[in-house]
């Protein structure tokens, strides 16, 4: 394999809390040196990085590619593009499919497809068979087969003993429950955060409680069986302070958070006038929820940021509020996102080195995925970034299938300029390409 030198970036590692000016070299899909004034060898692909980022691949471990099944909204080519151009090496992909990633066969099937993709795919089984929350999911075996996780997000466990009871199991094989927090009674088939927006829109709402109830089932479950518990995209004040406590405590527990939950709030959905691009689960809630999240992120209290990337076709969105799919497709536009909110300098204490880590080394240890870091033997999969570009967001020229998000038309800076995984360069100023290495 041809030997790819990156020449003067800012090279930031936060598993290595490395950040300087240097070269890294990679070769033979591993990460060879990292150091200022490296010789360039014969034969080199060189890519001049002077003014540009240079990070470990970034991971995006809450991914939905709806294939098999529904691939008319996305598929694993599509989505795997779409991550590449969004600066994304690698990414987890939720068993929510149709059949339901909840055997070995289908674990498979995820990963043969995505042989030599665009990025790197992981997938993720579910805990319970058909996601119906009733008989659990042969988890050994899928792990076996190559989960790195399993999950039901999209629908809760309502049981609370078969929680118990996936917990206990998934402990006892050194595997990470996710869970997808909703106490669906709570909810009741609600549209949007309840509060006062909710009652102006005449929207059923959804209480923050539906999420809080839940999170403290399972962090009381999780003291009874130990284990690890990874709760998805956090939402509400109270559930940045029960993590809180529950780290404080030493349960064994992550989050992640969405750009949309840290950047927008429920109004949005009357100020766009029922934009159903606005709609998703757990719903965009208050600006003191907002505030709350990204307390929680800069404390160390969530680890993660996560697209929760959920492609829906345009006509499933064209409809009333009441009768869309929730969810918003966000490969693409995480990355810049929270680059253009750096760059604004809205939020005190963020910084390039703790974003990065919340995209790359904080996901590979929470799904214990290789990657996340530059160090001398990991795998060549890096992340370039032009801090400067700005742009405005246009789905239309996305390379996912669907184009469903409410910040179209919003001009961002700072993106992504190179994707690069197993030394080989998959996304080029826009541009993407799939690997010629196979497997």
């Amino acid at each position: 394999m041809t030997e790819l030198m990156i020449k003067g970036g800012r090279v930031i590692d936060p598993a290595r809390d490395y950040d300087q000016i240097a070269d890294v070299l990679l070769k033979d899909s591993l990460v060879e040196r990292i150091e200022p004034g490296l010789e360039t060898p014969a034969g080199a692909l060189v890519i001049e990085a002077e003014g540009l980022i240079v990070t470990p691949g970034l991971i995006d471990i809450h991914v939905h590619l709806r294939d098999p099944g529904q691939e008319y909204k996305e598929d694993i080519q599509s989505g795997t593009r779409a991550a590449a151009a969004g600066g994304f090496t690698a990414l987890a992909a939720m068993a929510n499919t149709d059949p339901v990633g909840d055997d070995p066969a289908m674990i498979g099937y995820v990963r043969k497809k995505a042989a030599g993709a665009a990025a790197r795919v992981y997938p993720i089984g579910a805990l319970t068979k058909g996601l119906a929350g009733r008989e659990m999911a042969e988890m050994g075996r899928m792990k076996l087969a190559g989960a790195v996780g399993f999950s039901d997000d999209g629908k809760p466990v309502m049981d609370g003993m078969m929680m118990r009871n996936a917990l206990h199991y998934a402990s006892g094989i050194g595997a990470v429950v996710i869970a997808h927090e909703e106490d669906l009674h709570l909810a009741a088939g609600g549209m949007m955060h309840e509060g006062t927006v909710s009652s102006i829109l005449g929207l059923r709402g959804i209480p923050a409680a539906a999420e809080e109830a839940m999170i403290s089932r399972d962090l009381m479950l999780l003291k009874i069986t130990g284990g690890r518990l990874h709760i998805a995209h956090l939402s509400t004040a109270g559930s940045v302070d029960l993590l809180r406590r529950a780290k404080a405590s030493g349960l064994n527990v992550t989050a992640e958070v969405t750009p949309h939950h840290l950047l927008l709030t429920d109004r949005l959905v009357k100020n766009s006038g029922y934009n159903t691009n606005t709609k998703v689960n757990p719903p965009l809630r208050t600006e003191q929820d907002r505030q709350a999240l990204w307390e929680g992120l800069l404390d160390g209290t969530i680890d993660v940021i996560a697209s929760d990337h959920a492609p829906h076709h345009p006509d499933d969105k064209d409809v009333e509020y009441d009768f869309a799919p929730c969810g918003i497709a966000g490969l693409e536009s995480t990355l810049p996102l929270m680059l253009d909110e750096l760059a604004s300098d809205r939020i005190k204490d963020l910084t390039l080195p703790l974003l990065i880590e919340k995209l790359s080394s904080a996901p590979a240890r929470v799904l214990d995925l290789p990657g996340g870091s530059l160090k001398q033997g990991n795998p060549a999969d890096v992340t370039i970034i032009d801090p400067d570009r700005q742009f405005i967001i246009e789905p239309a020229k996305w390379y996912s299938k669907s184009c469903n998000t409410p910040f179209a038309g919003k001009r961002v800076k700072g993106a992504p300029e190179y994707t690069i995984v197993g030394g080989e360069i998959t996304m080029k100023e826009g541009v993407v390409t799939e690997r010629t290495t196979r497997g």
